[in-house]
């Protein structure tokens, strides 16, 4: 089913987001209170009562359309893509070890899937109240600002990036470590959180080696919206509408990208 989202319908999103994540996630901020999930990542209580309160909302408001959640077991995950519908793919609390810690940085990212592609994505950082959005085709925004292509710097020792390392290749993160070919080096806990601020130039580059679906489906589209370059490490889209995990090299500035992208070696099994 195709679907044309206006500035009304954006706007409602936005609100239905911001409210629920006001309510759902902040109370229990910092709280430390979690339990493990089968693949030894945590769970708390929030990313349980978000999901759902989204769940709920989402089909209030556009019945028409399936809600893919992390929260989700994975057969019912693949059904809805599989499905062919327009769907949502939400990832109730992104950063979820931060958020048990009190750190903040975490969001709440959501993309409106159409057609195998990201039409609409939206994050939201409730501790500084940032709303991230794109439209496909429309640009990416900030709090209702557009976003812009910022220019980096060439020289590496002023270059900021955000490298996530434990999930990288052995052989590229031993380089990263011993070459450090950038100025510093960060690592938020939260692929939403990176994704926002990539694209609002508050990093030049960023490398992760690992992020599912609902990681990089909203994050990608705004900054791609805003211009920037990505590939993932085996030299393939990051985004490719399906349920795998990708890697990620990006950066705004084409000349930066250029000369990392011939760094790393992609494709980088």
């Amino acid at each position: 089913m195709s679907f044309d989202f206006t500035k009304n319908d954006l706007e409602h999103l936005q609100n239905i987001v911001k409210q629920a994540a006001i309510e759902e996630l902040l109370p229990g901020f910092g709280k430390r209170e979690f339990t493990y999930k089968d693949d030894d990542s945590i769970i708390t209580s929030a990313d349980l009562a978000m999901q759902k309160r989204m769940d709920a909302e989402l089909k209030q408001a556009w019945p028409q359309f399936l809600l893919l959640g992390e929260e989700m077991a994975d057969e019912e995950q693949q059904a809805i893509i599989d499905s062919g519908d327009t769907y949502w793919c939400l990832d109730p609390l992104d950063g979820t070890n931060n958020y048990a810690a009190g750190l903040p940085m975490f969001a709440v990212s959501i993309a409106l899937i159409q057609n195998g592609e990201s039409v609409l994505g939206l994050i939201y950082d409730p501790t500084r109240d940032e709303m991230f959005s794109a439209i496909k085709g429309a640009g990416a925004f900030l709090n209702g600002e557009k976003l812009k292509v910022m220019t980096s710097t060439n020289h590496a020792q002023r270059i900021v990036a955000e490298i996530e390392m434990k999930r990288l290749p052995k052989e590229l993160a031993v380089r990263l470590i011993m070459e450090q070919p950038h100025g510093s080096q960060r690592n938020s806990g939260s692929s939403a959180i990176d994704w926002c601020w990539l694209s609002a130039g508050r990093y030049d580059l960023y490398l992760h080696g690992g992020q599912k679906l609902w990681d990089y489906a909203a994050g990608h589209l705004i900054f791609s919206e805003v211009g920037g370059k990505s590939v993932s490490l085996d030299g393939q889209p990051v985004f490719r509408g399906r349920l795998e995990t990708r890697s990620v090299f990006a950066a705004q500035d084409a000349a930066l990208f250029d000369d990392w992208y011939k760094w790393i070696g992609v494709p980088y099994s």
